[in-house]
């Protein structure tokens, strides 16, 4: 009975032994194929967005500045759509974005981070300049015209929507992810809401290493 315990504790043991193996090869393979370790793009829909080079699109920064897709080239960028009055994504994202800035350090001088709104009937320069003071000196705040917006959301490929609300207010549904461009403008990645930042600062890390 002792031999036969200690064998069955053994193949156990054995059995223990592949399965962490296994695991950590998976993870490995994770790591340096679709993970933080890649070097290639980890976003499927690269092809679809199109070069910032192809852009064509005018908007107003927010200290009053005619801002377009030229101010993006040169350095990488990170590309976010939201709006002021957004109760919870667009604060979440922007203090993530802090976050990533900051972990950073000096290297964030070398990106150019934007905030572009999909609420331009509210969103005002004053309103937008108001509103990213509360977060990292390096965010820019951009807004337009109902038209001038609609082009840049294509342009980026993202949706968004007005949702009216029962206090005859309303609410914007949008695309909520970040979108990272290298300097010359060709889409590299995006970075999920929510998304950890040990995952979200090395793609930034790696778009800021190619520029």
């Amino acid at each position: 009975m002792i031999r036969h315990a200690t064998y069955v504790r053994k193949t156990g043991l054995f059995m223990l032994a592949i399965f962490v193996g296994l695991a950590a090869s998976i993870g490995i393979g994770w790591w340096q194929v679709d993970g933080p370790g890649s070097d290639r793009p980890m976003n499927k829909t690269k092809a679809v967005i199109s070069p910032i080079k192809s852009m064509s699109f005018s908007l107003t920064d927010h200290e009053g500045a005619s801002v377009g897709p030229e101010i993006l080239l040169g350095r990488p960028s990170m590309v976010f759509f939201g709006y002021t009055f957004c109760p919870d994504v667009c604060p979440t994202t922007l203090a993530d974005i802090t976050g990533w800035l900051e972990d950073l350090g000096p290297d964030a001088k070398h990106l150019n981070v934007v905030l572009i709104s999909v609420d331009p009937e509210r969103d005002t320069p004053a309103v937008l300049a108001d509103y990213v003071a509360a977060f990292h000196p390096k965010i820019r705040g951009w807004t337009g015209s109902l038209q001038d917006l609609s082009r840049a959301a294509s342009a980026f490929r993202v949706t968004y929507k007005k949702v009216p609300l029962d206090d005859k207010d309303y609410a914007m549904d949008h695309t909520s992810s970040v979108f990272l461009f290298d300097a010359s403008g060709q889409f590299r990645n995006t970075i999920d809401f929510h998304e950890n930042r040990e995952i979200a600062v090395p793609k930034i890390r790696r778009v800021l290493r190619d520029r």
